[in-house]
């Protein structure tokens, strides 16, 4: 086969699947229908755990060059500010809110997938596929006529019309809301302070501006007036994104700032506008057999609180890592249910709180709680078929996010790390963490446990404070947990251990450490019995 992946769809769903196969050795293939990246920026929001995961693939240092901070938001009603509130995370949480439009975000994933090694193909469109027990066929259109193609798996990015999900039946039962609204990516000359996104209302009338980079830019959005409304549905029956040659012009906009705008604004500069319909739609299935959605193939829903184009983006990554370990044959194909198992409930969840939020505001919760919330830092799969079982609880369980921890120490190294920078080099990462020498025979013997398993598995040794010269003695490279943080973020004590997944989730933990129960965790992931372990505890 020439390929191992296609990926149907360019947007940042399918160019970060893409690059997380690429980085792992895949060969993959990136298709797009328009002929020319957008323009446009239909998502703005990024969101902390994105960020996250970039740190972990290297993309990190060019997006930091282009987000802006989203502070927060002012909201007016009838001309009087009635709030104004701060959009602030906990300090164990490396990032904060900003925004980044989609365009930007894709020029930044197809420059990383062509350090990878790949590109994207323009002007390629699925025409039709089929697919057996050892690949799929694919009908592709190309600017130089057909061409059939077989690869091993298919990726469907392709947005709420997706092809590929037509193309496997795959239910995606919702509805659509009746409204239709007005988008622009403009500059406001008004005194509101830089970073806030703002509300104005006047009775049902409603306008909101979100801060993008660059000087006094925004992307807002309003109701459409009746004569650029379009009730059209593209033919399946699901309304659902920018509608084709409904065109707001500076006027338009202008006259809904006018109206709504708690001083007198201009509004310049028009990069783009059009007109948005918002349905909220969720796929009975992510895949079938070799075939997989993801992003707004798999589920649409408001854009309330930045969540859709950032968990299209989890999508892909919790994907990805699953495709990889299967086509090296490291892993059992048994592997890929376990997304749909991971990301169905995720998917749910998203599309039920965006629609009650668009309908009734923001939960009465704890701030902390809720900005970690619409951070996506509280995404979790406890339930999932691939995560360990609890057992003696740990501060952190399996199937939740890794937190960061900092204050680091490492030999030669005169500044403190974080966990999380130290945690981007690897794949799967076991945190050992220990505080007697008696208990790193138990370390080497996971390290053979790892070595045996075919992962890219890397065992830390975590010492707990002032601890670490004794370790070194003894002729043990470790990191040392010279601040307790990783003590107190993970809840562990000498003895224990967490084993992190390739997209920063917990995959299993242990009170104490064996290398007979590290086996029998990764035998879940493999599908394949591993050698037996020596029989070594922590004491």
């Amino acid at each position: 086969m020439a390929e191992d992946v296609v990926v149907v769809g360019a947007g940042p769903v399918g160019l970060t699947t893409a690059v997380e196969l690429a980085r792992r050795g895949v060969r993959v293939r990136v298709i797009d229908v328009l002929a020319a990246p957008r323009h446009y920026a239909k998502a703005v929001g990024l969101q902390p755990r994105t960020l996250e995961h970039w740190e972990r693939s290297g993309m990190l240092a060019p997006a930091l060059d282009e987000v802006r901070h989203l502070r927060g938001q002012i909201v007016h009603r009838d001309g009087v500010e009635v709030a104004r509130t701060e959009m602030v995370l906990p300090p164990d949480v490396p990032y904060v809110f900003s925004t980044l439009p989609q365009y930007t975000t894709e020029r930044l994933l197809t420059e990383e997938l062509r350090r990878r090694g790949g590109a994207v193909e323009r002007g390629t469109e699925l025409v039709g596929f089929t697919q057996d027990a050892d690949g799929v066929d694919l009908l592709l259109r190309t600017p130089a006529g057909d061409e059939q193609v077989r690869t091993s798996y298919l990726v469907g990015a392709d947005g709420a019309h997706s092809v590929v999900r037509k193309g496997l039946g795959l239910s995606f039962e919702g509805d659509a809301f009746p409204e239709s609204y007005m988008l622009g990516d403009v500059v406001l000359d008004w005194s509101m302070p830089a970073g806030f996104a703002v509300r104005c209302t006047r009775g049902d009338d409603g306008l909101v501006a979100v801060p993008l980079p660059d000087h006094g830019r925004y992307r807002i959005s309003m109701l459409a007036p009746p004569e650029l409304v379009d009730s059209g549905s593209g033919g399946d029956g699901v309304v659902h994104g920018l509608e084709a040659g409904r065109t707001p012009t500076l006027a338009d906009l202008q006259a809904v700032v006018d109206r709504l705008a708690p001083e007198p604004t201009t509004v310049s500069d028009l990069r783009w506008s059009s007109v948005f319909r918002i349905s909220h739609r969720l796929a009975g299935g992510y895949g079938a057999g070799r075939c997989f959605i993801a992003g707004d193939a798999a589920h649409i829903h408001p854009p309330t609180g930045g969540q859709g184009m950032n968990t299209g983006i989890q999508d892909g990554l919790n994907l990805a890592w699953k495709l990889a370990l299967v086509l090296d044959g490291t892993a059992d194909p048994a592997l890929l249910e376990s997304y749909h198992a991971e990301r169905h409930p995720i998917g749910e969840e998203v599309v039920g709180r965006t629609v009650r939020h668009a309908r009734e505001g923001f939960d009465a919760e704890d701030p902390a709680m809720m900005a970690r919330r619409e951070a996506q830092l509280l995404v979790a799969y406890p339930d999932s078929p691939i995560v360990g079982a609890a057992g003696e609880a740990l501060g952190v369980r399996p199937g939740e996010r890794a937190p960061d921890a900092r204050g680091l120490r490492r030999e030669v190294v005169n500044d403190p790390l974080r966990l999380h920078a130290v945690l981007a080099a690897t794949e799967f990462a076991l945190l050992a963490y220990v505080d007697d020498p008696a208990q790193l025979a138990a370390v080497a013997a996971a390290r053979e446990v790892a070595a045996a398993s075919g992962l890219s598995l890397v065992v830390h040794t975590v010492a707990a404070p002032d601890l670490g010269a004794a370790f070194a003695d003894a002729g043990e490279p470790c990191l040392v947990d010279g601040a307790g943080d990783v003590a107190a973020a993970y809840g562990v004590r000498g003895g224990d251990a967490v084993l992190v997944r390739p997209d920063g989730y917990v995959g299993w933990t242990a009170r104490p450490l064996t290398a007979a129960g590290l086996t029998a965790h990764l035998a879940v992931l493999t599908g394949a019995p591993l050698p037996e372990p020596p029989p070594v505890a922590i004491a």
